[in-house]
């Protein structure tokens, strides 16, 4: 396995366009993702047969963290890890400073971003692909959307929630100067300008809200900390260890299959003991979740009234091709 390589220029990224053969590139970030429970070899391996190359921006995490062995495990040529460095100071901001990084270096004619808690049906991968050949030469088409699936809990309930982002951007078109902006949630112009986008008819399985209760609340804790400072929040966690998911019932119920490269994670799931369907007389007061604050709950409402999307939608102008 490499690691790091000189950056690719936009030329060479046109020479490769002009031989005649697509290529792709994933790439996505990391830092404590094994500490953390984070699915990320599940994520390179579910879009690995599709790309020509993975670029890893890794940044040194804890020293209990085995991201980097974990990664290395995969053995294949394809998979690159750039060295990155976790800017403290940026808050939230490092996520797409690491995601930036790493589109840096993909020299494919598209950019496909997986996050480490996302994975891809391997029934969507020929779709993706043909859907990338066939915008390949359609210049009004900078982004690729995606439809998300926000499992949580557990592997058989996921959100539906007007709180939940339902598309995303996870392919761009590269040599474009399409940066990740923010906390690495979508893809802009320098100049913030949004994306015109086309649907890629395929889903994203987000299972970042899928961790046995005790990392769940170490994961919340560390996304947090980026953004509120992390004595404010370790004062906010005071004597709580493990999240409460609250009652599953209240979920939309999954029927379908999960991508195979998911198949020994769920089958080693082992905090069904800590979940319940519904709460139980005389329950402790909790933070409510997203999904059942009375701003979500109402917009939902109206959404399922009325037909209209309310969703938040961090793109442009969406073309039918």
């Amino acid at each position: 396995m490499l690691v790091g390589r000189p950056k690719r220029s936009a030329r060479s990224r046109d020479q490769t366009s002009e031989v005649g053969t697509m290529r792709i590139s994933g790439f996505s970030f990391a830092r404590n993702a094994v500490k953390l429970y984070y699915p990320i070899k599940e994520a390179i391996l579910s879009i690995l047969p599709i790309v020509d190359e993975f670029v890893l921006a890794l940044a040194e995490g804890d020293p209990d963290d085995s991201t980097r062995e974990l990664v290395e495990s995969i053995g294949d040529p394809r998979v690159r890890i750039v060295e990155a460095i976790w800017d403290e100071e940026s808050g939230a901001r490092a996520y797409s400073q690491l995601t930036n990084v790493a589109l840096d270096q993909c020299g494919g004619d598209w950019c496909f971003y997986v996050q480490a808690d996302e994975v891809v049906h391997e029934d969507d991968l020929p779709v993706i692909r043909a859907r990338c050949e066939q915008v390949r030469d359609d210049g009004r088409v900078e982004g690729l959307l995606f439809e998300y699936l926000h499992f949580f809990g557990d592997y058989e309930h996921y959100q539906t929630s007007n709180g939940w982002y339902r598309k995303k951007i996870r392919i761009i078109r590269n040599g474009l100067g399409i940066r990740s902006v923010r906390d690495a949630q979508s893809f802009r112009y320098p100049d913030e300008r949004r994306l015109t986008v086309a649907h890629s008819g395929a889903r994203i399985f987000h299972y970042g809200w899928v961790r046995p209760p005790h990392y769940m609340q170490a994961k919340n804790k560390e996304f947090l900390a980026h953004r509120r400072g992390r004595e404010a929040v370790e004062a906010l966690f005071e004597g709580v260890t493990e999240m409460d998911y609250g009652p599953l019932d209240r979920l939309a119920l999954y029927e379908g299959t999960h991508p195979a490269v998911m198949g020994e994670r769920i089958a080693a799931m082992d905090w069904r003991d800590k979940l319940r369907t519904v709460d139980p007389p005389g329950l402790r007061r909790r933070e409510l979740h997203k999904d059942e604050r009375p701003k979500y709950r109402i917009l939902s409402a109206i959404e399922r009234w009325t037909g209209l999307d309310l969703n938040h939608k961090n793109f442009g102008r969406v073309i039918r091709v």
